[in-house]
């Protein structure tokens, strides 16, 4: 059984930063490739950012360069450095374990609202 859990979440200003953690209960940081996703109310599940094993990452156009994803293999933790938040990136953040590029394990999912 894999456990996620997400933490750092909150709310924000417009043009604030808040960094998101993914502990997990197993030591798999290191063995699989790990993503964040976010939903917002009314859209659509949207791929934000991804780590795979080897060190490389992809991030949705939306969020290129105001996010960073990276992982701490000794800490068994990933995170998501969000920088230049706006009202557009309120959603609820979950991180998730890839297998191949299937999501396949969920966190529980934490809140980020930015006001404007």
């Amino acid at each position: 059984q894999v456990q996620l859990v997400e933490s750092g979440g909150g709310l924000v200003q417009a043009g604030g930063s808040l960094r998101l953690s993914c502990g997990t209960s197993r030591s798999i940081v290191s063995i699989y490739d790990m993503c964040w996703y976010r939903q917002a109310p009314g859209k659509q599940r949207e791929l934000v950012a991804t780590t795979t094993r080897g060190g490389s990452t992809n991030y949705a156009d939306s969020v290129k360069g105001r996010f960073t994803i990276s992982r701490d293999n000794a800490k068994n933790t990933v995170y998501l450095q969000m920088n230049g938040l706006n009202p557009d990136d309120t959603a609820v953040y979950y991180c998730v374990v890839l297998l191949g590029r299937s999501p396949r394990y969920w966190g529980q999912g934490t809140q980020v609202t930015v006001s404007s």
